[in-house]
């Protein structure tokens, strides 16, 4: 490739490994480290000079130059008359597939309303490239994290409060009661709301604490109708009878929703009570699971590009062995079966595996004259979602740095049909110089232009600008009664979601549209069973200590 010609590469020794993993975002350092903490001999490659791939933290200078790279880069083929394909005569056969770049991001925009010293020094950002995403404090990415040992690399700061936007015909940020302490605080909930939110939390922690009990099926007895487990969470809800205030919040900023629930003929993903009431329990199980954290959420310190980071010094322990700034170019394959043997470098050199695990960026198939089941990658549409980064001078709430605002559907305007979220960082995290805050924003979407409307609807909610022209609704009149920050700098853009599979090469997921790690860190783990069925994923704790965790190793929580 011409763009590799005049550049030096390292020669790699040995040329041989069990597995090679190209790209360092998270899945695939989680990957590298599980399989290098197994026993396999693995080499970690990445074209990129930093560490993360699409999961990483960059300074402003740096975000802009990764994302910009991507309105060159080819979108996927449909056809292979544009790969090469020649046979090499080395002693034994490979046929070479070319890999071609694929286009993941789109409809950048990118604005400065402030001069650029505004920003400087601009390496004091650390702008998450998949925000906005935080760990629940009991979710499986912390388990993960603590068995790995890669929480000894990392630090982590609380989320302090949620906010919900919407649900009370007044355009204001509420609170979100997700306690019995924060419920009985709460100054917009009337008594009998009061009861009947906690009531419901009493049910679900019931239905999980009373293994056993309840012999007669009566949610009286602690345990959800197994009917009911399987129905609609919205008609289970009816049952409740609770009033749409309490839904709302109960929705789409305890459970976390994508989709309105009340509208079935809109929404993509109409959610069972039995996976709703996981998410409840699990919300609850996070608060107080860490003494120094004061909700649920956690966010690690200097960016998210801290986790995969993380791993990759986990996996170099064990005896992995990274290259940077070292693209693969082709993938090397058995004439005759057609199995994947090895990669081939930009330096020319070849190296050779029994597996191979790829970042979603690539693009491999084989000519069309082979019989169809012969195609190396499969792609599989899975929509779009919207990302926002937005600087900030001040905070959303005057007295909070770490914070997160919910908008469900419809509180923006009648025609949105996906839940907006916006998670505020401030300089304690260390994404951004002191006074200034860092705010992620992201929503589901069908198109570009559906998804970068709800961000500007957002944005006009929180900030000062009249960003919206197309949604006129109660978002251009923002909060009531406090200052709202100053925006500095602006950038929106459009991620894919398409994933792509393959019986002969690995490939990791995408960054999701979730807030969380879960279902992401779900693929991986099914990935690396695919590859190694006999292994499991970090199936010990790396150190005798974290049995019992009170606060994060190595006191990382603040």
């Amino acid at each position: 490739m011409a763009e590799h010609e005049n550049v030096s590469y390292p020669s790699i020794d040995p040329s041989t490994f069990d597995l090679i993993v190209v790209g360092t975002g998270l899945p695939e350092s989680v990957i590298s480290s599980a399989a290098s903490a197994a026993g396999k001999s693995v080499l970690h490659l990445d074209p990129n000079s930093f560490y993360g791939s699409h999961f990483s933290s960059l300074n402003v200078g740096n975000f802009t130059s990764f994302l910009h790279s991507h309105l060159d880069t080819a979108p996927s083929l449909s056809s292979s008359s544009s790969i090469e394909y020649h046979t090499l005569n080395d002693g034994t056969d490979y046929t070479l597939v070319n890999l071609k770049p694929r286009r993941l991001y789109s409809d950048i925009e990118i604005s400065c309303l402030v001069s650029p010293e505004s920003l400087e020094p601009s390496r004091s950002f650390n702008l998450d490239l998949a925000g906005p995403r935080v760990l629940f404090c009991a979710d499986s990415a912390v388990d993960l994290i603590l068995k790995s040992g890669a929480s000894h690399c990392l630090e982590f700061k609380s989320i302090d409060a949620t906010f919900i936007y919407g649900i009370d015909g007044h355009g204001r940020l509420l609170t979100v009661p997700d306690s019995r302490a924060s419920i009985f605080k709460d100054r917009t909930l009337g008594l009998t709301e009061k009861n009947q939110l906690m009531r419901f939390f009493k049910l679900v922690q019931e239905h999980f604490g009373s293994e056993g009990a309840g012999g007669d099926g009566k949610e009286e007895s602690g345990k959800i109708l197994e009917e009911d487990l399987e129905s609609p969470f919205v008609e289970f809800l009816k049952k409740q009878r609770l009033p749409p205030k309490i839904k709302s919040i109960i929705l789409y900023a305890i459970a976390m929703a994508d989709y309105d629930q009340d509208n079935p003929e809109v929404s993509k993903n109409l959610l069972k009570t039995n996976d709703v009431v996981r998410s409840l329990a699990l919300y609850h199980s996070s608060i107080g699971r860490f003494q120094n954290a004061m909700g649920a959420m956690i966010y690690p310190i200097y960016g998210q590009g801290e986790l995969p980071q993380a791993f990759c010094r986990r996996a170099a322990v064990k005896g992995a062995l990274y290259v940077m700034r070292m693209p693969v170019t082709s993938v090397l394959l058995d004439k005759e079966s057609r199995r994947y043997k090895g990669v081939r470098l930009a330096s020319g050199q070849d190296l050779f595996s029994h597996e191979l695990v790829m970042d979603p960026s690539f693009t491999v198939s084989l000519p069309s004259l082979l019989s169809p089941s012969s195609n190396l990658q499969h792609e599989n549409a899975e929509g779009k979602v919207a990302r926002g980064i937005c600087v900030i001078r001040g905070s959303i709430k005057p007295d909070l740095s770490n914070l997160l605002v919910v908008f469900p559907p419809r509180s923006l305007c009648p025609e949105q049909v996906t839940s907006v979220r916006a998670l505020q960082l401030g300089s304690n995290m260390a994404v951004c110089p002191s006074g200034l805050s860092v705010v992620y924003l992201s929503a589901l979407c069908n198109d570009a232009a559906q998804g970068k409307e709800l961000l500007r609807a957002a944005m006009n909610v929180l900030f000062p600008l009249s960003i919206s022209k197309n949604f006129e609704s109660s978002a251009s009149e923002g909060t009531e009664g406090e200052s709202k920050p100053t925006l500095m700098w602006s950038s929106i853009y459009i991620q894919e979601l398409a994933t792509g599979s393959s019986e002969a090469i690995n490939f990791c997921p995408m960054p999701d549209g979730a807030l969380d790690y879960r279902e992401l860190l779900e693929s991986t783990r099914q990935l690396f069973q695919k590859i190694y069925p006999q292994e499991e994923l970090f199936p010990h704790s790396v150190t005798e200590d974290t049995e019992d965790y009170r606060d994060l190793p190595g006191d990382s929580l603040e």
